[in-house]
C-alpha cells in the first residue's frame, strides 16, 4: 500500500529495486550457512527429481537401451494402449485397489486413534516406552520383516503353534501359499510396521493444542474420553486432512518392497499388483518404454486424485494443500 505524504508536495522515499537487492544480499550473507543447506537441498531435488523427467519421453517411443533416446522412433500412445488392453489389467488393478483401499480405510485412522490414546497417558516413562516400541519396526526394511513374517506364517511357524494351542485350527496352514490370506497379511503387516511412526506427526499436532481448551471442557463437565473427540480431534483436523489428501493420491502405489518380498507363485492371483506387474513385464523383459508409460499413467491418475481429494476436503472443512 502506498504511503501518502504527510505534507502536500513532500517526497516520500520508497525502496527501489537496487535497495531491495542489496537488502537481499546482506540477509543472504548473514544467513549464509542456513542458505547453503537450502541450496544443497534444492540442488539434490533438481538433479534427482527434475533432470530424470526428461526420460519420460521414452513412454512415447520404442526405446532401445543400446541407442540414445533421441534416436528412438516415436510411436505415440502405443504403450498406453498396450497396457489398457492387456488381459492382466483387471485382476492387477483389482489387487492394487483392494489392498490400497483396505490400507486407507483401516490403516489411516488407526495412527490417529493411537496418538489420541497415547496422549492421554500420564506416565511419561511408560508413554515413551510405548512410543519407542511402536515405531521401532519402521526402521527395519521389508527384506528383514519379510523374512520374519515368512518364518512366522510357515507351517511350523509360531502363528500356527499359537492357533493350534488355542484350538482355533486343527491343522497347520501355509498362509503365504493361500491367496485368500494375502491381502490380510499385507494390510496387517503394514499397520504393524508404520503405526507408531505415522502417529508421530499427530502427536506433534496434539502438543500444540492449548491447555486452556481442556480446562474449559473440564469445567463444562467433559471427561477425558469426551475431550479426545470434542477438543483434541477437531483441533488437529487440518493435519488429518492434509495427510488424507496425500494418502488418497498414492492409492495406486502398493508398497512394491512389501508385496515383492511376500509374493510367490502360489499366491500370485492375489499378490500381483501394478508395481510388480510392471517389474515383471516391463523391466525384467527390457520393455522400458512400456514401464515408463505405465508409470506416467499412474502419475497422471495420482495427480487427478490429489486435486479431487484437495477439492473435497476444502469444501468440507476449508483445509487444502493449494
Amino acid at each position: 500500500m502506498d504511503t501518502q505524504p504527510a505534507i502536500p508536495g513532500m517526497k516520500v522515499n520508497r525502496p527501489d529495486a537496487k535497495s531491495k537487492v542489496e537488502k537481499f544480499i546482506r540477509r543472504f550473507i548473514r544467513q549464509r550457512y542456513l542458505q547453503l543447506m537450502v541450496l544443497l537441498g534444492i540442488a539434490w531435488m533438481i538433479i534427482f527429481n527434475y533432470f530424470p523427467m526428461y526420460g519420460i519421453i521414452i513412454a512415447f517411443k520404442d526405446f532401445n537401451i543400446t541407442k540414445a533416446i533421441s534416436a528412438a522412433p516415436s510411436v505415440g500412445v502405443k504403450h498406453f494402449k498396450a497396457f489398457l488392453t492387456d488381459d492382466s489389467l483387471l485382476y492387477v488393478l483389482k489387487n492394487t485397489l483392494g489392498m490400497s483401499l483396505l490400507k486407507l480405510i483401516i490403516g489411516f485412522p488407526l495412527p490417529i486413534l493411537f496418538a489420541l490414546f497415547l496422549n492421554e497417558l500420564r506416565s511419561v516413562r511408560f508413554k515413551k516406552a510405548v512410543q519407542t516400541i511402536s515405531y521401532l519396526p519402521h526402521f527395519l526394511s521389508w527384506v528383514i520383516l519379510g523374512g520374519i513374517l515368512t518364518t512366522w506364517l510357515a507351517d511350523v511357524g509360531i502363528i500356527n503353534h499359537i492357533l493350534m494351542a488355542l484350538h482355533w485350527i486343527k491343522e497347520p496352514i501355509s498362509y503365504l501359499a493361500e491367496p485368500a490370506y494375502f491381502w490380510t497379511i499385507v494390510v496387517s503387516s503394514d499397520i504393524w510396521k508404520e503405526l507408531g511412526w505415522s502417529a508421530i506427526i499427530y502427536l506433534a499436532a496434539i502438543s500444540s493444542v492449548s491447555p486452556e481448551l481442556y480446562e474449559a471442557a473440564t469445567i463444562d463437565g467433559a471427561n477425558r474420553f469426551q475431550q479426545m473427540f470434542l477438543v483434541t480431534l477437531p483441533m488437529i483436523k487440518g493435519t488429518v486432512s492434509i495427510l488424507f489428501i496425500l494418502s488418497v493420491s498414492g492409492i495406486l502405489n502398493s508398497n512394491f518392497d512389501q508385496v515383492f518380498i511376500l509374493k510367490n507363485q502360489l499366491n500370485e492371483s492375489a499378490s500381483n499388483v501394478i508395481d510388480t506387474y510392471v517389474y515383471q513385464v516391463g523391466i525384467s523383459n527390457g520393455r522400458y518404454s512400456y514401464s515408463t508409460a505405465v508409470g506416467l499413467l499412474k502419475s497422471i491418475i495420482a495427480f487427478l486424485l490429489l486435486i479431487s481429494a484437495n477439492f473435497v476436503t476444502k469444501k468440507l472443512n476449508d483445509t487444502s494443500l493449494l
